[in-house]
């Protein structure tokens, strides 16, 4: 899964929040007044690749209004696309409410990959068992999602630190490229060998 970069107040690169491609961003100035124009407080960002603009205020993106996170992984379940999609719609004007949008979503992806769905923290530990990385575990405890100072289990506490919510959609989808995406790569990869490949190795195995 390749690195997201969200769109970023001034910078050369990024992902471009139109067409989703990584691309040069080339930045500008809004102007206001007839004879002796003055600066606006506006700017705008042209994506290189797809000629889209982008408007931004106090180095805050306003139109379009999506937040700059993650947009949902290809193979993301359809059962939590709609959490998902609202949250990352919200995100900018309201973290807390986002997060708990993810929550919920993150709750349905453990029940898509076998797990109850009832306590995030358990559910991580299963799937690290499977052998989902130890990282992404200690990453939830970081924002704080799982561990000894949540209320209750499965608890996210930003304790004003909204930021780390943006974390959580990375999460979300690496697990979804780490359970669904590599292993159903592999398939496809194990059914294209010739058959008496994949029966000795199905001997082999045995």
């Amino acid at each position: 899964m390749t690195k997201y970069y969200p769109p970023t107040f001034k910078e050369d690169k990024f992902h471009c929040i139109h067409c989703g491609v990584f691309a040069k961003q080339n930045w500008g100035n809004l102007y206001y007044g007839y004879h002796n124009a003055n600066v606006s407080p506006i700017s705008y960002c042209v994506c290189e690749h797809c000629k889209n603009v982008s408007f931004w205020y106090t180095q805050q993106m306003i139109i379009p209004a999506d937040s700059p996170v993650p947009p949902p992984h290809a193979d993301m379940p359809e059962s939590l696309q709609a959490e998902y999609n609202e949250a990352r719609s919200i995100f900018s004007r309201s973290p807390r409410a986002a997060v708990a949008l993810l929550r919920l979503a993150i709750q349905k992806l453990m029940i898509e990959l076998g797990e109850k769905g009832e306590n995030i923290n358990a559910d991580i530990k299963s799937l690290v068992a499977k052998g989902l990385p130890l990282q992404v575990q200690q990453a939830f405890d970081y924002c704080r999602v799982v561990g000894n100072n949540a209320v209750h289990p499965g608890e996210i506490n930003l304790n004003d630190s909204p930021e780390m919510g943006q974390h959580l959609f990375s999460m979300i989808n690496f697990i979804i490229e780490d359970r669904i995406t590599r292993p159903k790569h592999v398939a496809a990869l194990y059914a294209k060998l010739p058959e008496a490949a994949r029966e000795a190795i199905e001997k082999r195995d045995a």
